[in-house]
């Protein structure tokens, strides 16, 4: 499955929790994603508090899967090609100095 599938399935998915409808609790707004993104992205974070290994390898599946459905979301209705925005940064940072 390619992102283009991926962002497919997880709208079907937030239609189907009616998070889209225009009275939803959850609104699906892009501070609210971002906000969301941020949260989850802290509690991949937080697997690893105290130990370098982190938790058990399907905590961390978990939560990178939510900062994943997140990211998605939020591109989509940014209207960023993912795919591509990757790609460019990916060029940009060939060309950069890491020192």
């Amino acid at each position: 499955m390619d992102l283009k599938q991926l962002t497919a399935e997880m709208h079907r998915f937030v239609e189907a929790k009616g998070w889209y409808a225009s009275d939803s609790p959850k609104p699906q707004t892009p501070r609210n994603l971002a906000t969301s993104l941020a949260v989850e992205a802290a509690e991949v974070l937080e697997l690893y508090q105290w130990s370098e290994r982190g938790g058990p390898s399907e905590a961390l599946a978990s939560e990178l899967a939510d900062v994943t459905l997140y990211l998605l979301q939020l591109a989509s209705l940014s209207g960023i090609d993912l795919e591509r925005a990757v790609l460019e940064k990916l060029r940009a940072n060939y060309a950069r100095s890491w020192e």
